[in-house]
């Protein structure tokens, strides 16, 4: 690990200036300090936030990494940690991963050098290690929607493959057989997650999910209606749909109108995030409710806590479960 006095050797300079020049102090010229941080950069050196915790005596920011900025799910996230923020008042920063890994850590260490001893992260793009590494240097460090044993209590998550198996197992009480998936293809978890709970229900009703009736596609509306569109002349046969999220659910249902396909009555649909467009959108949106907001009031609660250095659990798990919600999208199956 490199260390402030490998800092100091390489960059010609004393220590002092190295943790002044970490922690935006005075008295150090402009060509001293481009200098160290270009020997940090160059070394791949990260400050450690709790140093500059001792040095600083406080947090002066709760710092939030999200995917989008744009995407009403991780609105609904930011709106719940900023609530939290402004009870506790809490400076809230805000910056954007976009689920690559490049990005992911830039935001990370943007935060970081905003002295953000509190954070909120979600993370999908970094791996395990890097992530630990992490919640060793930032001592209010938190994962949203991500589940690490090694820091398992740093973790509030959800369990997404108990999701695949409430939107399943719905549409087998109401009497279908014949299923399509939509899905994310993102390389991250969370799709593959849902997926292993619409099999493992599936399977024990003595049922098969062929993998032709499976369409991968981005993880919005346009998604929806590409990967719908894909099913459609595939020629896939299907009484009932399993999307991926809302979004993609709203895109595929508009592609079953454009085909003269009405929804419940051809095809039944479940979506997942249970997002506002789930309510407003024709017919409404049958899906499984994520308690997206609860939990970033959780996370932010507890980044906050770690940050003071309160006594915390930290062999307690806050893991949650999605829970469906029943609308019009959704009915018993049609003989055909």
């Amino acid at each position: 690990m490199i260390t402030i006095k490998d800092i100091a050797n390489a960059a010609g300079v004393s220590h002092a200036t190295v943790s002044r020049v970490i922690n935006n102090g005075p008295k150090v010229g402009d060509e001293t300090r481009k200098r160290v941080k270009q020997v940090m950069q160059e070394l791949g050196y990260r400050p450690n936030a709790n140093a500059r915790a001792l040095v600083t005596q406080k947090h002066s920011a709760l710092g939030v990494v999200v995917a989008e900025l744009l995407d009403p799910f991780f609105a609904t996230l930011a709106h719940g940690i900023d609530s939290v923020a402004r009870q506790q008042n809490i400076q809230l920063l805000m910056s954007a991963g976009s689920i690559e890994k490049d990005t992911e850590l830039q935001a990370i260490d943007t935060l970081m050098q905003h002295r953000c001893e509190a954070m909120v992260v979600h993370s999908k793009a970094l791996d395990d290690d890097t992530l630990i590494e992490f919640a060793g240097q930032i001592p209010g460090f938190v994962l949203i929607n991500r589940y690490i044993p090694q820091i398992a209590h740093r973790c509030v998550w959800l369990d997404n493959t108990a999701g695949g198996k409430v939107m399943t197992q719905h549409l087998l009480d109401l009497g279908h057989r014949k299923f399509a998936v939509i899905s994310s293809r993102y390389q991250i978890d969370d799709p593959s997650e849902r997926l292993q709970g619409i099999r493992n229900t599936l399977h024990a009703a003595g049922l098969t999910l062929d993998d032709s009736h499976i369409e991968y596609s981005s993880p919005d509306q346009k998604g929806g209606e590409h990967a719908m569109r894909h099913l459609l002349a595939r020629g896939v046969d299907f009484t009932a749909v399993l999307a991926y999220n809302d979004a993609m659910a709203s895109g595929a249902m508009t592609t079953l109108s454009d085909h003269g396909l009405q929804v419940p009555t051809d095809a039944s649909i479940v979506g997942f995030d249970d997002v506002l467009l789930a309510k407003y959108c024709h017919p409404k949106l049958t899906t499984l409710h994520y308690p997206i907001e609860m939990m970033a009031v959780k996370a932010a609660e507890l980044a906050l806590a770690y940050a003071r250095g309160e006594p915390t659990s930290t062999t307690h798990t806050y893991k949650y479960t999605p829970t469906l919600v029943k609308r019009d999208s959704a009915a018993q199956v049609h003989p055909r």
